[in-house]
């Protein structure tokens, strides 16, 4: 009897067809993947309110320590910022970091909260629900909402123990009896109507106008106040140093010597704290290049 027999339907052994086995193979494959689907779906859902928690924090503390934005609704420092009527209101972004280190300085442009005493430049409708206040501190945050009627920025003139007046013989703001250089003023006011007396500032506190001088209710409009029109330091929000919107007028904010006390290079003097960074920072990008060059 022959060992050998011809192969038949007998040889096939049940479920081990190719096409079976790949169906099945694909079936768990896909099952698999609808799971991992099903648990990426819900752990995003799950970690969802707290990325939002951690993005509310971030932007919490970078608003509160770091840059703030600001929208200027308001006229009172034309040509420097733009706020007039008709046009596009300028955000800047502020710079709180500087005075970690020290005061506003002459010639400095500040947001700052406003006394009691004053008059706000715009009127703002406050939301009645938290809802609408969330998204008001948003739109304040980034600079796309109207500020608070207590913030204000202006210029600073003249700052503790110094005496500001208006005017000299040239119609020109004097501090310590020497006038100041304000080449940035638009639209002065009459002589008769923008001279003041004499004001002495307080300890901690600033004598702020605004570049606008014939429509800006500053300093000068409030030397009746308890503090003589005077702001407090405390008050400073920031300092003013970039405009970032509309995009044509993007650039820098300056801070002019427009006591004339700055002596550049002058033996003795310190610089600027946010000067200090750069010039940390220039050594060690020149010295990161050489070692490239070096193993190139």
């Amino acid at each position: 009897m022959s060992s050998d027999r011809p192969g038949g339907p007998a040889d096939v052994v049940p479920g081990d067809e190719p096409g079976r086995q790949e169906n099945a193979a694909d079936g768990r494959s896909s099952r698999r993947s609808r799971k991992r689907g099903e648990a990426k779906k819900g752990s995003l859902l799950r970690e969802l309110p707290v990325l939002l928690l951690i993005a509310f924090v971030l932007a919490l503390v970078v608003k509160t320590f770091f840059v703030q934005a600001f929208f200027i609704p308001s006229g009172s420092m034309e040509q420097t910022l733009h706020g007039c009527p008709g046009c596009t209101g300028d955000r800047v972004l502020v710079n709180k970091i500087p005075y970690w280190f020290g005061e506003p300085e002459p010639g400095d442009i500040v947001v700052f909260k406003g006394p009691s005493t004053w008059a706000p430049e715009v009127q703002v409708s406050e939301p009645s629900n938290w809802l609408s206040g969330g998204l008001l501190w948003l739109g304040r945050s980034i600079g796309v909402a109207p500020p608070s009627e207590d913030d204000y920025v202006k210029r600073v003139i003249a700052t503790a123990g110094q005496t500001v007046a208006c005017c000299d013989s040239e119609g020109r703001v004097t501090v310590d009896g020497k006038p100041l250089d304000e080449p940035y003023i638009h639209e002065n006011n009459p002589v008769e109507s923008r001279a003041f007396s004499p004001v002495t500032v307080p300890a901690n506190r600033l004598w702020v106008m605004g570049d606008h001088r014939a429509a800006s209710a500053d300093s000068r409009s409030h030397v009746t106040d308890k503090y003589s029109g005077t702001i407090a330091v405390d008050d400073v929000i920031g300092k003013a140093a970039v405009i970032v919107w509309p995009i044509d007028r993007f650039g820098l904010l300056d801070s002019p010597d427009i006591q004339g006390t700055e002596a550049a290079g002058a033996p003795g003097s310190v610089p600027a704290p946010e000067a200090v960074a750069p010039a940390a920072v220039v050594p060690l990008v020149l010295w990161r290049r050489r070692r490239r060059r070096r193993h190139s």
